[in-house]
Order: structure tokens, then C-alpha cells, then sequence
């Protein structure tokens, strides 16, 4: 998933990451190098984390037991996924472009 994740995001636009310890950091090349994605290369199962609006974040965080506030940013906007099977492929990566384009400040 993590090699499908990338490819995905690479069709999306620029980027810039960084690695620390476990993770994979990905962020907008602009000089605010906002932060949209966040993956976890350690863990199995899989896991990253994405911001996404508040209201969303409830929701899913409510939903599925595999959805969790982050523990790295702001819990209130972004969210961990475990990535076991609960949340399907496309609605990951639909979180994935969310973040994308909320970082870039564009219109979802």
C-alpha cells in the first residue's frame, strides 16, 4: 500500500519529505512547507495520517475503530489510519488529496 500511496501522491503535484525516525513526512514545496501526509513505515498493519476538516475527522474518528485523532498534529484536524481494511483504497487516498489540497489552499 505504502509503494501505492506514493505513486499516487507523485501524480497529485509537487512535494517536498523528510524522514525522522519512523516516518515519512511529506509537505508542500512552497516556503510554508505545510505538512499533508504522514506515513508510518514501521508499524504493520500500515499506518498515516492526514489532516482533513474537523466536522470530517468527528465523523470518521466516530465511524470506524481504525480511524483515531493524531498524536503528531493537531487532533481536532487530522486523523491516524490504520490501514486494516476498514476504510477501503479509495477513500484513503480520497483523504490523501484532501490533505493535499487543503495544504496547497485549494478548493476540495
Amino acid at each position: 500500500m505504502q509503494d501505492k500511496i506514493i505513486t499516487f501522491v507523485k501524480n497529485l503535484g509537487e512535494f517536498a519529505t523528510k524522514t525522522e525516525k519512523n516516518l515519512v513526512i511529506f509537505t508542500t514545496p512552497n516556503s510554508a512547507g505545510k505538512i499533508f501526509l504522514i506515513l508510518h513505515t514501521k508499524n504493520s498493519p500500515f499506518r498515516l495520517e492526514v489532516g482533513t476538516d474537523p466536522k470530517l475527522a468527528k465523523l470518521l474518528v466516530e465511524r470506524y475503530e481504525s480511524v483515531m485523532p493524531s498524536k503528531n498534529i493537531s487532533p481536532n484536524e487530522w486523523i491516524e489510519i490504520i490501514c486494516s481494511g476498514q476504510l477501503e483504497e479509495a477513500e484513503i487516498l480520497d483523504l490523501i488529496r484532501m490533505s493535499f489540497n487543503r495544504a496547497n489552499n485549494v478548493l476540495t
